[in-house]
C-alpha cells in the first residue's frame, strides 16, 4: 500500500489508516444531515463568534465522559467518532486563532 505521496506507506500496527479512512466517511456522512442546513453548521456560527476552543473542548469531554455509559456498543463507537470529529474542528480552531495571532 501507498501513502498519497507514492511512498510506501507504513505498516500500521493498529489499523490506524482504516479507522481515518471510516472517520473521513463519518464526517462527510454530517455534512447530509441536520446539523448542515442551508449550506451552513451551527458550529460556524459559534467559531464566528469566538467561543470555538470552549465549544469544541466541552464537546469532546462530552462524548468522552459519555463512552459507554448510555445505548449500544454501537452508540458507544458513534462517541468516540464524535470526539475524534470535534478534536479535528478544534484543530481547525487553533490553526485559525494562531494565523489570526501572526497577522
Amino acid at each position: 500500500m501507498y501513502d498519497l505521496d507514492g511512498e510506501k506507506a507504513p505498516d500500521y500496527k493498529f489499523e490506524e489508516d482504516i479507522y481515518v479512512d471510516e472517520l473521513l466517511e463519518y464526517i462527510s456522512n454530517t455534512y447530509d444531515t441536520h446539523y448542515s442546513k442551508n449550506n451552513f453548521q451551527a458550529t460556524e456560527f459559534i467559531i464566528d463568534g469566538g467561543h470555538g476552543e470552549g465549544f469544541c473542548i466541552g464537546n469532546i469531554l462530552k462524548y468522552a465522559q459519555r463512552y459507554g455509559k448510555k445505548g449500544s456498543r454501537q452508540d458507544a463507537r458513534k462517541d468516540l467518532m464524535k470526539v475524534l470529529h470535534y478534536a479535528i474542528i478544534q484543530l481547525y480552531v487553533h490553526d485559525l486563532e494562531s494565523s489570526e495571532d501572526d497577522a
